[in-house]
């Protein structure tokens, strides 16, 4: 797997990595040009920042913007302003520069001469018997200890080799399978008859429902089976699945299996026949792309509106949605009184439901110029986002058709 870190900062995907490499290669040319020890350069530079001049958009960039600002505000207590040079930091450099260099010269020659400046290779036998004895002592300590070092170096690599070839081995899998599964959308071949559900909400009341034809040989695979989730012009294009909780398919597929990777699965609170308000499907984000791997890419708002429409089918009808809102959120704790995307399923009221516009409204990375009004059905999708502990990538859409 790639090595994506930059300055010391590890970004998640290629994205997000040449983004701070465009960011480092603009530090370094700002580097080159503007003196670091001269007070009025680096004020100015500041200044500059500030106002924009560079656009540097990553954590790297953010490093380097709060690393000349300390310098600046150094320079600014110390009676500097942007007007000020320092005539001899240059020579005063090069003075540095040269006396360093004898000295290391000095040391060097130092280490090859004897008392009486001639040349001088100590060995073994120029000691006496207790001092060669603590002389091998300390070599075989350090030898045992270089050895334990690659053993353990050893080790490590080879945990490391086995995760990612796990790792790597469920992606595969999962990838070839969720192929397969999509030649099955449509396939009747192995339809006997056409499934119909039953569904009893009480002991009176009972609705039964028919299988789209699309969907048919899916569902006769795994009664679980919801609906299916797909996005033009992306790899999300996977079936959605849901059980009476949140828990199994975080770690299982659509054929029952151990994976790593998931599925993607509709909320149990979610109904989608008495359709709630707002259905809220759950997907990992995974460093391969795979299941919701890729959907942070919406924080572009360019990217939004290239793929602003989402198709969403139950097992039962077809649906289509627009993206309205992109927001970053967490996992709140029970007594934190503040808005929770996901507790939000249906809204009683026309006020209620406003309120929950207008909450997402707010947190929204961008105005996408889309919006909802009460008796509108919506769509949200969410993953893991890495920004913070705990931290989840949300996007709402609102059905159009």
């Amino acid at each position: 797997m790639a090595d994506l870190s930059v300055a010391g900062r590890q970004f998640r995907t290629q994205a997000d990595y040449n983004a701070a490499l465009r960011d480092q290669k603009q530090i370094e040319a700002i580097k080159a040009k503007v003196n670091m020890e001269q007070p009025g350069e680096v004020i100015s530079l500041y200044e500059d920042l500030k106002a924009g001049k560079y656009r540097l958009m990553t954590l790297v960039g953010r490093d380097f913007k709060e690393e000349i600002q300390e310098l600046a505000e150094k320079y600014k207590k110390q009676g500097y302003s942007k007007d000020s040079v320092i005539k001899i930091s240059k020579k005063k450099k090069k003075q540095d520069k040269k006396n360093n260099t004898k000295q290391g010269k000095n040391a060097k020659q130092s280490s090859k001469t004897g008392k009486d400046g001639k040349n001088k290779k100590m060995s073994l036998e120029d000691y006496d018997e207790k001092m060669q004895k603590e002389i091998k002592a300390v070599l075989q300590k350090k030898e045992r200890r270089r050895k334990a070092i690659v053993i353990l170096c050893s080790l490590v690599a080879l945990v490391c080799f086995g995760y990612y070839g796990v790792y790597y081995y469920f992606a595969e899998r999962t990838q070839s399978n969720y192929e397969n599964l999509s030649d099955l959308k449509g396939d009747y071949s192995l339809v006997s008859q056409t499934p119909n559900v039953t569904i009893h909400y009480t002991e009176e009341e009972e609705i039964e429902l028919t299988v789209l034809e699309e969907y048919e040989t899916l569902y006769n695979k795994n009664k679980r089976l919801i609906g299916w989730l797909k996005i033009d012009g992306t790899n999300i294009d996977y079936p959605v699945m849901q059980t009476t909780n949140n828990e199994y398919y975080l770690d299982h597929n659509y054929n029952q299996e151990y994976d790593k990777n998931g599925s993607l699965f509709l909320d149990a609170e979610c109904d989608v026949v008495r359709r709630n308000t707002n259905l809220i499907i759950y997907g990992h984000h995974m460093k391969s792309g795979k299941m919701f791997g890729n959907l942070n890419l919406y924080s572009s708002e360019s990217y939004a509106k290239e793929h602003s429409l989402i198709q969403f089918d139950t097992i039962y009808e077809k649906g289509t949605y627009q993206v309205m809102y992109v927001f970053r959120s967490r996992i709140y704790n029970e007594d934190e009184i503040v808005f929770k995307y996901y507790q939000f399923f249906d809204a009683a009221t026309e006020r209620e439901f406003n309120s929950n516009m207008s909450e997402m409204a707010a947190i929204s990375l961008y105005d996408t110029g889309v919006t909802a009004n009460f008796g509108d059905e919506l769509l949200t999708l969410s993953t893991c986002d890495s920004s913070e502990a705990d931290g989840r990538f949300v996007v709402v859409a609102k059905r159009i058709s």
